[in-house]
């Protein structure tokens, strides 16, 4: 599986002699223009079987690099360097350290599933996207995002209750990103909720702030729920050779 496109090629590792002299010949310039030879000095060779463990990467050992995923992506329009076809390269190869150099580009996927569409092997190349990102979070590589943690507070409340209650995922939030609840916007929301909403609703919503109510008989169901979402992330942490993987939880 060669990579030939010359934009992969990292610019470090081109290298141009502005006078060189080969048998008699001047050879100085662009005439001198090498790829300095790579050396994998951390090659992992359970990658591919780390990223298939979690979810969208189960069918990554379908592809046979015809780059239609690239071709039809939506964000390599925009930025060449997002390639989810040199990406799987990579992964199954078991190359960690090309790939970690472009931890913060892989995350720009945004899910429009046309490379998915355009597959022929049904890799589902933006579930592998997925699963890249979720492997690069759980490996420690990259921090989480501010939606990885909104996520984390609303799946929690949903979890522990049953239902949503939108003061409380956002003091959650604010929480969890260090925001401050006395921003202006959020005042401003909350007077104009005062002036317009019924007495009757903000008095229902200011004693699910404080009782915390849940859908009746939610025990057994949350209990499912935590069941199997552990069930998940240990399957994961063994996967990915962890001593343990859990979500957290936000009261």
């Amino acid at each position: 599986m060669p990579i030939h496109e010359k934009s992969l090629i990292r610019p470090e590792n081109i290298k141009t002699h502005d006078e060189l002299v080969i048998d008699g010949i001047d050879v100085s310039g662009h005439w001198s223009t090498f790829i300095e030879s790579r050396v994998i000095s951390d090659y992992n060779e359970a990658l591919q079987e780390e990223i298939s463990a979690l979810p969208g990467g189960e069918n990554i050992h379908r592809c046979f690099q015809c780059g239609s995923c690239t071709n039809s992506c939506t964000v390599n329009a925009l930025n060449s360097e997002f390639n989810p076809r040199h990406w799987i390269y990579l992964i199954r190869l078991g190359m960690e350290e090309e790939l970690l150099r472009d931890k913060d580009i892989l995350w720009q996927c945004v899910s429009c599933n046309k490379c998915t569409y355009a597959c022929p092997r049904d890799v589902a190349p933006e579930g592998v996207m997925k699963a890249a990102s979720h492997w690069l979070e759980l490996k420690g590589h990259t921090p989480k995002s501010p939606s990885t943690l909104f996520d984390t507070v609303f799946t929690d409340q949903v979890m522990e209750t049953g239902l949503i209650e939108e003061s409380r995922t956002i003091r959650g939030f604010f929480g969890l990103t260090n925001q401050s609840l006395t921003q202006g916007w959020l005042i401003e929301m909350v007077k104009r909720m005062i002036r317009h909403l019924p007495i009757e609703m903000l008095m229902k919503m200011g004693l699910a702030t404080i009782l915390r109510p849940k859908t009746k008989n939610w025990d057994a169901a949350r209990d499912a729920m935590r069941e199997y979402t552990a069930e998940q992330h240990a399957l994961h942490a063994k996967a990915l050779k962890l001593d343990q993987v859990t979500p957290k939880e936000n009261n």
